[in-house]
């Protein structure tokens, strides 16, 4: 018997031996609100667009398991990660906080020296993370998949996964290598594990499976299965690329659409596995890092064939594609709200909801998330705080975004009457430039009537956009100076 189990007996053992009806009465009560920690598990998808899911509107793509799991829970038709890149996503869902804040602005490279800075690049150890604040509480937790928070992936020099409250951990730096079939890279409790049989999506769900057999059954599990899928370079099974040939554009678009479904069968198979042990009161969220990667950006994305649905951009955009993504939500076990909802949801809030359901304090630190839990009750969530992104290496102009309610407002960033540079990162050479750059070129939007923001409404809605715009460039302006800035000690700058 847990310490847990001993104390929740213990208050019967008082409860019933108390010869005051009063205090009998305080002490049931007390027994009787005992919260139940759920388990609770984040699988995440790279590179997933918000037109890749049936369910979100893809016309081929056969996704049962995660349109059910919509079905019987709740679909946010209004979810954002964190970033319109991976890294900072990551960084942004783990903490509950900005990635700039972490100074985690772009997707982060293997390890060379750079003149930014960009190779000191890491989740830094004062972070305080999902695991770090369920283990408080006694859960046991798991990472399996992609990390990519790290330019020195398991090495002494930068915090491991370990570092930031994972007991258990098998991944990878970035992709899987050479691709999704057969992956080489993957490292496990900071062992190199070799060339894996299978498939990625299938592997991860695989070790997942392995760690819920070994675990301790009477503590609550945080688990987070990062998918590599549908992140090039692509490798889908035979039996569903021929499948999807007969209506896919051409062979590569056949092993996107088996890819993504791959995925699928993988989410199946943990929640059969659930079901068989009978697993309850345990809750689900599905997401996806950023927005579908363009056809060809780069050499190798000859099979990103994924949709952005109805939404302007890509991944890498600050347009509603490049962090605007299918978000699922079910609580296992649980009867609460079911439904499709338009509220505002962002992978920051995962950090603030997760410590409430588990009974968990929140770190002392800033953060820009804010629990939903209201959403299990009744299906709505109100915001207080926007949500504000800058990501200076965007592709499109207008690199600084802000929603609030239905209102999305834009701008570029403009030093001295030009537009500034892109920028893969914050460091001692450009950060008293990027404070002397300005907001311009402001657009407003509503998202709620125009969600391909087709139509700036900034002069038919004066008075919205003069109080977006003030909020707008208050907000960025707490968010540049609490941005992390990485400075380079001269002593080991050889």
């Amino acid at each position: 018997m847990n310490i847990k189990s001993f104390i929740y007996v213990l208050c019967i053992m008082i409860c019933f031996s108390c010869k005051d009806e009063k205090k009998q009465n305080v002490v049931a009560e007390a027994v009787e609100a005992k919260p139940e920690q759920p388990n609770i598990v984040v699988l995440l998808c790279d590179d997933l667009g918000y037109g890749d899911l049936a369910t979100f509107g893809h016309p081929i793509i056969e996704t049962d398991n995660l349109d059910k799991l919509a079905e019987t829970g709740i679909k946010l038709t209004d979810f954002y990660a964190t970033a319109p890149v991976c890294s900072s996503s990551r960084a942004g869902l783990l903490t509950g906080r900005s990635p700039n804040r972490a100074g985690i602005y772009d997707f982060i490279p293997g390890y060379k020296k750079s003149e930014d800075n960009r190779d000191l690049v890491h989740l830094r150890a004062e972070e305080v993370t999902i695991p770090q604040v369920l283990k408080s509480v006694g859960y046991e937790t798991c990472l399996v998949g992609k990390w990519h928070c790290s330019s020195q992936f398991n090495s002494d020099a930068q915090p491991q996964p370990n570092d930031f409250g994972f007991d258990y951990w098998m991944a990878t730096h970035n992709n899987a290598s050479p691709s999704h079939k057969n992956p080489k890279n993957f490292v496990r409790n900071g062992e190199k594990v070799g060339e894996i049989e299978g498939f990625s999506s299938q592997i991860i769900i695989d070790e997942a499976m392995s760690w819920l057999d070994k675990r301790d059954t009477e503590k609550p599990f945080f688990l987070e299965v990062a998918f590599h899928e549908p992140h090039e370079p692509i490798a889908s099974p035979e039996d569903l690329v021929q499948k999807y040939l007969p209506k896919a554009k051409n062979l590569e678009e056949a092993e996107y659409f088996a890819n993504v479904e791959n995925v699928d069968l993988a989410v199946g198979r943990l929640l059969e596995y659930f079901e068989t042990h009978n697993i309850t009161n345990t809750l689900i969220v599905f997401s996806s890092d950023n927005g579908p990667e363009t056809f060809m950006r780069y050499e190798r994305a000859k099979k990103s064939y994924g949709r952005p649905g109805p939404l302007k951009g890509m991944k890498l955009w600050t347009n509603e594609a490049g962090f605007r993504v299918p978000g699922i939500v079910n609580w296992i076990g649980k009867d609460t709200y079911s439904g499709t909802t338009n509220a505002v949801v962002s992978a920051l809030d995962f950090l603030p909801t997760f410590a409430e359901l588990a009974g968990a304090e929140l770190p002392d630190r800033i953060l820009d998330g804010e629990s939903f839990v209201s959403l299990f009750k009744s299906g709505n969530f109100e915001r207080e705080k926007p949500l504000t992104w800058a990501f200076y290496d965007a592709i499109n102009d207008r690199r600084v975004a802000m929603r609030k309610g239905d209102y999305k407002i834009m701008a570029r960033i403009e030093l001295d009457g030009e537009m500034l540079p892109n920028i893969h990162n914050l460091y001692d050479g450009n950060i008293d430039e990027l404070k002397r750059a300005e907001l311009t070129d402001f657009v407003l939007f509503n998202l709620k009537n125009d969600i391909a923001e087709s139509e700036d409404i900034s002069i038919q809605k004066p008075e919205v956009f003069k109080t977006m715009k003030t909020e707008f460039e208050s907000e960025y302006k707490a968010l540049l100076d609490g941005s992390h800035v990485w400075i380079r000690d001269k002593p080991n700058y050889e």
